[in-house]
């Protein structure tokens, strides 16, 4: 006969004191950790509960206050840093904290959401000081103090480049609205040709056979139908506009050259590396893109900083090779394995999965300017007779034009990651080797194919 026993009910102070399970738990990863919530006049700190008696303290972001923010850290004896990256307001704390030797996780902002409906500045670096300690948190990658020097240098000659470019929009609209076509003719006009034409214009020649005399001999245009886009109105309101432009045009040209100069010295300082007794040999083109740096040898500063010639591969030139090279530097061991670094540029397929159903592979959305420029290399590739011009534009037959983009930067990305860590140079197979793999594979994926279906593949000379 079977007993019935009554079973005790745990209480709610029970059921919390139980062991739990190996997954729930969270081991401390950081027990001297604090957070920070930075803002643009001052920043909150949270430091854990046992060593200040006031845990969470306000500080200017005055020069003093960091100092003091600081002073503070080593006295409750903080060795781990996470703060938000908020606009540009996190540098000047960063490279203070960086260089009193704490370690400094800079963080997403997206990534460290407190909880809904508890939104205040306290909360946020309570919430991040929590993370940090359980180790919850991965900071951002940012390159040696050398590199973001270079980088500075880099993104503000890429900004006086735009700003350039926008007064020469400016030169263009003034010459329409006095009817001279010239932009119609010639395909620059900031090239050689443009240049002389719109200056003696700006010096006060109005004739269109002189100005038309001015043609270079690689015009494809003769001198008759320069001659005839230069006929306009020539109203004095114009060419004033046209001279101010011309005349903004040479100070931002007059900036870029003090930035080559800075280019040069950074660069310098990046020197690891000698070049070849050989040299580098013969550069892809002879003359160098419009925008590219030309006060020094681009190229042989590459080398020496990062020991391999980058501009080896396809579609990278001097300029696509510089800016990679600002962008991530030259030691790439904070990056595991290439699928670390190609996620971090944002290049690789995307992995929502949910119910063991893809969803979605697309690469996630960034900002990532070495990306984009490797996005740019991957465009010039397009009539490129190399094994990498010939694996483009197969990825161009097999789906839209911008995902075969983003595939061939994802693999000049590969290529990059692989020279910058093995220090193996780029050597180009061909196109005709890439075709006669691509025609392998296809035959073997065929051949096996038929005889799961009960067939045999003959080629057509041998059934002649």
């Amino acid at each position: 006969m079977s007993k019935i026993v009554p079973v005790a009910r745990k209480t709610a102070a029970q059921s919390r004191d139980r062991p739990r399970g190996k997954g729930q738990q969270f081991a401390i990863a950081y027990p001297d950790a604090c957070g920070i919530d930075i803002g643009s006049s001052s920043h909150f700190v949270a430091v854990p509960a046992d060593r200040d008696g006031e845990s969470v303290r306000e500080f200017r972001a005055f020069t003093a206050d960091l100092q003091a923010l600081v002073a503070w850290l080593r006295q409750c004896q903080i060795t781990a840093v996470a703060m938000e990256s908020t606009g540009v307001y996190w540098i000047p704390l960063y490279e203070m904290l960086d260089e009193a030797g704490f370690e400094v996780h800079l963080v997403n902002a997206r990534h460290v959401k407190s909880v809904p409906g508890r939104k205040s500045d306290v909360l946020d670096c309570q919430w991040l000081q929590q993370l940090m300690t359980f180790g919850l948190l991965r900071g951002a990658f940012r390159p040696a103090d050398e590199v973001c020097a270079l980088r500075a240098v880099w993104r503000h000659r890429d900004m006086l480049l735009s700003y350039q470019a926008r007064h020469v929009q400016h030169l263009q609209k003034a010459l329409t609205q006095m009817n001279v076509q010239l932009h119609h003719v010639i395909t620059d006009l900031m090239g050689v040709t443009g240049q002389a034409i719109v200056r003696a214009i700006v010096a006060g020649e109005r004739n269109a056979e002189v100005l038309a005399a001015l043609r270079d001999r690689r015009i494809k245009a003769d001198e008759a139908e320069i001659a005839r886009s230069l006929q306009g109105s020539w109203r004095d309101e114009h060419l004033f506009s046209g001279k101010q432009a011309l005349a903004l045009y040479d100070a931002y040209a007059e900036q870029i050259a003090e930035c080559d100069v800075e280019l040069e010295r950074l660069l310098g300082a990046l020197k690891a590396h000698e070049l070849p007794d050989d040299g580098l040999g013969r550069p892809k083109r002879r003359t160098p893109a419009k925008n590219a740096v030309r006060h020094f040898d681009t190229r042989s500063a590459l080398f020496e900083a990062s020991g391999v010639d980058l501009t080896r591969i396809p579609g990278i030139d001097t300029s696509t090779a510089l800016k990679v090279i600002s962008e991530v530097g030259t030691d790439l061991r904070r990056f595991p394995t290439v699928k670390h670094f190609t996620s971090w540029m944002g290049l690789c397929p995307g992995t929502k999965i949910s119910g063991g159903k893809v969803l979605s592979s697309a690469t996630k959305r960034c900002s990532n300017r070495a990306a984009q420029a490797l996005r740019m290399a991957a465009q010039a590739l397009r009539r490129s007779q190399s094994a990498l011009g010939a694996y483009h534009r197969r990825l161009c037959a097999r789906m839209d034009r911008p995902k075969a983009i983003t595939a061939t930067a994802h693999k000049l990305a590969r290529l990059i990651y692989f020279m910058l860590t093995k220090g193996q140079p780029y050597v180009d197979v061909g196109q005709q080797y890439y075709e006669d793999r691509y025609r392998e594979r296809v035959l073997q994926n065929l051949t096996k194919r038929a005889h799961t279906l009960g067939f045999q593949l003959i080629p057509v000379a041998a059934v002649v």
